[in-house]
């Protein structure tokens, strides 16, 4: 495996909620360290084995497996990891974790050329119209990681291994392999950044976690119009339940209207008035 900027450096951005969780469902649990979210996919009423989604912001594995621990057990078991993407804030604990627990990673094959050291992705665009943090975002690697003995694709049936009665959408526009999870016996949606639930531009929303949904963290989309269809499409699913890579859970009327009204007006709330990744497409 190889490291890079991507699981090694550590930035000091930490929201209020960062090292406490929220019960989504029984077997879903949404842990926060620093500004992203993790998930752990498993019951443990029922068993001490879980799947990881995602896996946060680098030098966090130490606290993902606590909490791991604290859920599940201290036998808990660690079967697979499965990515929405791989941003920095998504693989940044992985290889970490992947040292102690060496499982498989699944992920979707256009996202492995960052995933096997091959390309590194496109920097994020300070100068995007937006707050502090998209200003400040130069300091966001964006350089590939190699975790290419651990790395699976996702099924291109829509199956997620290990994950039963859940499907793998392909939800491209903030990267090109991004993919999102749904759950249609109880419509719940884990969405990663193809929309988020805070605005993750502003360093002070970020940090206070006020809730509201946004389009995807604009320094790091560079496809606007793929990132507008995706989000169309998870709102054609009508979730019950919607958990992002940032920002709080969220259910019931103000998800349906907020997904809904992003949608409809997604170019003129979530697309930057300028950047360099807002005309390319």
């Amino acid at each position: 495996m190889e490291r890079s900027q991507s699981t090694e450096n550590l930035l000091p951005i930490t929201s209020i909620h960062s090292g406490s969780g929220v019960e989504i469902a029984p077997d879903v649990y949404c842990y926060t360290v620093q500004v992203a979210n993790v998930f752990f996919i498993g019951n443990p009423a029922t068993s001490n084995e879980w799947v990881l989604i995602d896996a946060g912001m680098p030098h966090n594995a130490n606290k993902i497996l606590e909490a791991a621990e604290k859920r599940f057990g201290p036998e808990h078991q660690l079967k697979a990891i499965i990515l929405t993407h791989g941003h920095f804030d998504h693989v940044g604990s992985l290889i970490d974790i992947l040292e102690q627990y060496k499982v498989p990673v699944y992920a979707h094959p256009l996202e492995f050329s960052y995933l096997k050291g091959i390309t590194d992705y496109p920097k994020p665009d300070t100068t995007v119209e937006g707050g502090l943090l998209a200003k400040m975002s130069s300091i966001f690697p964006a350089k590939a990681i190699d975790i290419s003995a651990h790395l699976h694709e996702l099924p291109s049936d829509g199956s997620v291994p290990t994950m039963p009665g859940w499907q793998s959408i392909h939800t491209p526009g903030h990267s090109a392999g991004h993919v999102s999870l749904f759950r249609e016996q109880d419509r719940l949606l884990i969405a990663g950044d193809a929309f988020v639930t805070v605005k993750q531009d502003s360093l002070y929303k970020v940090l206070r976690q006020k809730k509201e949904i946004h389009g995807p963290p604009v320094y790091f989309t560079t496809d606007w119009r793929a990132a507008w269809e995706s989000v169309c499409k998870l709102a054609d699913l009508k979730p019950s339940i919607a958990a992002t890579g940032h920002g709080k859970p969220m259910t019931g009327a103000a998800l349906a209207k907020g997904l809904v009204d992003l949608a409809e007006n997604f170019q003129k709330t979530a697309v930057p008035a300028h950047g360099k990744y807002v005309h390319t497409k």
